[in-house]
């Protein structure tokens, strides 16, 4: 079960154009489609089920810069200063904090990572640090952990999943945008070979352009038009407590549980040090892609064959405009691992016995689309003039949404972009 949104009154009218038609209502192109308002674009997010009900709420609302990949930095560094605005931007409670986040490293060969990484960076003045072993006692007091030290960003914060989206969806609807939930858009029409409209199960919408930030919709979505995009899943359950006193306000990630301070009071919880990982078709199709990554991150994969391979195996692959595969299945709703949430539970209290008596609220899991490098696709697509996509955020798109979706404006429109988009190019893979 997803973690409940604030509710968004969107809309029930269907128009018949627009400039840009956005598909996927996730904090992606909610903040596209906000900055496009902004800027007196007329644009209409489509949204097979409901806005924000896959990953976008289902995430642990992390904000960081800590342990990106150097040439991802520069995208966590301006998504910091438009969370810095984003309640006054939005009208609204987006639950941002500036409260820091810490990872811990049991071993010398753990922060030796650490250390690395932040000589990686050192030419980007980031506020990054590691703690000693006394430091991280001083910084998260009352634990038992015996930690060679940790690496630690100040400026790093978290905002609220549940929260955010709906803010941000209001706004983008107060200045124009038109917001269109249990609609899935079936296929693009083409005039002269370049976009000229969307197929959804309700109509035709004819538009200029088209902005793909599908989440794990996006490769099915590419697949039928005959483009390979690399993604592949994985799925993270997570666990919210009731309100409690805690260590710290810092959200800290050890080597198998991590933590972070709710706005109700209590603590979003997972076993950082594992993720379940469904085996599909796609493992077969692009699997060779993600060699080095697999052997990199061996020990974190619970690889299966269960239920969502012959789900995903029964789903079709190629449709013309008659019922796509976004009707059949809405919103992704993984199940919860509850062995590996109660593996974060005692890894947890075990490091901090605050956590002994935690009383959980909620708990729920949730698909994340992952591709090669980790890093994601925001970039036009090759021999498709009209359509680009902002997709594959690997489970770091929360974080960098406010930077992410004005980068994807950006494209859209042919406008500046707020950062070199040259990392997240689509040719790269």
């Amino acid at each position: 079960m997803a973690p409940k949104i604030a509710p968004v009154e969107t809309s029930t009218d269907f128009p018949e154009s627009t400039t840009v038609v956005i598909i996927g209502g996730g904090i992606i192109g909610l903040t596209a489609a906000l900055t496009l308002a902004e800027r007196g674009v007329s644009v209409t997010v489509l949204e097979k089920g409901r806005i924000a009900g896959e990953q976008s709420s289902r995430n642990l609302g992390w904000i960081r810069k800590t342990s990106r990949h150097k040439e991802d930095v520069p995208l966590a560094l301006a998504s910091d200063r438009l969370w810095a605005t984003m309640n006054e931007r939005t009208g609204g409670d987006v639950g941002y904090r500036q409260s820091g986040i810490m990872f811990l490293s049991r071993t010398p060969d753990q922060l030796a990572v650490h250390e690395a990484w932040l000589k990686s960076v050192s030419s980007l003045s980031l506020d990054s640090k590691i703690l000693s072993a006394r430091e991280v006692d001083a910084q998260v007091p009352g634990g038992r952990g015996d930690w060679a030290g940790a690496i630690f960003t100040p400026s790093d914060g978290c905002a609220e999943p549940t929260l955010a989206s709906s803010a941000i969806a209001r706004a983008a609807i107060k200045r124009g945008a038109v917001i269109v939930e249990h609609c899935a858009v079936r296929n693009l029409t083409r005039a002269g070979g370049k976009v000229s409209g969307v197929v959804t199960e309700r109509g035709e919408i004819r538009c200029d352009q088209v902005l793909l930030a599908g989440g794990m919709g996006s490769r099915r979505f590419l697949g039928n038009i005959g483009i390979s995009l690399p993604t592949l899943p994985l799925i993270l359950s997570v666990v919210r407590t009731t309100a409690m006193n805690g260590p710290t306000d810092a959200a800290v990630g050890g080597p198998d549980f991590s933590f972070r301070k709710h706005k109700d009071g209590g603590f979003i919880v997972t076993q950082r040090g594992a993720l379940d990982a469904p085996l599909t078709l796609d493992h077969l199709l692009v699997g060779s892609k993600y060699l080095s990554a697999l052997r990199a991150q061996w020990g974190l994969m619970q690889i299966s064959m269960g239920k969502h391979f012959w789900r995903d195996l029964t789903m079709p692959r190629r449709w013309k405009n008659g019922k796509s595969p976004f009707e059949q299945v809405r919103t992704i709703d993984p199940p919860i691992n509850q062995k590996l949430n109660d593996e974060a539970y005692r890894n947890l209290s075990a490091a901090w016995p605050a956590f002994e008596n935690m009383s959980v609220e909620e708990s729920w899991a949730g698909m994340i689309d992952i591709t090669p490098d980790s890093n994601p696709v925001i970039d036009a697509v090759p021999g498709v003039p009209g359509l680009t996509l902002a997709t594959g955020f690997s489970g770091h798109g929360f974080g960098t949404s406010p930077a992410a979706g004005q980068l994807a404006a950006d494209l859209v429109m042919n406008s500046e972009p707020l950062i070199d988009p040259r990392p997240y190019r689509f040719g790269r893979f």
